[in-house]
């Protein structure tokens, strides 16, 4: 009986490991993945604020431009909220929705070149957090 207890233990103990290897590895793609979901999701708000400076700088020609570059960059603010529980991108998530909405805000008080640089400025600072 002795004989049989010790083959099952190193099993049990293989087994175990195993099951250890593949949680470790399945939480680290966890977090790869969402990495990459941040990278790709800065990466089109960065797309999305090129779109928003040409659109204040044609504003005169469509108005309708900034507006819809405003919508892109709050998607992808929703998107990247969603998809990570980070305190540095939480934060920048949030700097540059403030920004936004104090764009929005200056839009709708009549200001047809609004200051965009701070929606410059925190677009960069959650580029810079989400890059690994």
């Amino acid at each position: 009986m002795a004989a049989s207890r010790r083959r099952r233990t190193p099993a049990v103990a293989a087994t175990l490991a195993a099951i250890a290897l593949t949680a470790g590895l399945t939480t680290g793609c966890a977090a790869v993945d969402k990495a990459l979901d941040c990278v790709q999701t800065a990466d089109a708000i960065a797309d999305s604020v090129t779109d928003l400076q040409q659109a204040v700088g044609n504003a005169a020609d469509d108005p309708t431009r900034l507006d819809e570059s405003l919508d892109s960059i709050d998607k992808n603010l929703d998107e990247i909220g969603d998809k990570t529980d980070n305190a540095d991108v939480d934060k920048a998530v949030d700097d540059l929705g403030r920004a936004v909405g104090n764009v929005r805000t200056a839009i709708e008080n009549g200001d047809e070149t609004p200051d965009i640089s701070p929606v410059t400025d925190a677009a960069g600072e959650l580029t810079k957090v989400c890059t690994p």
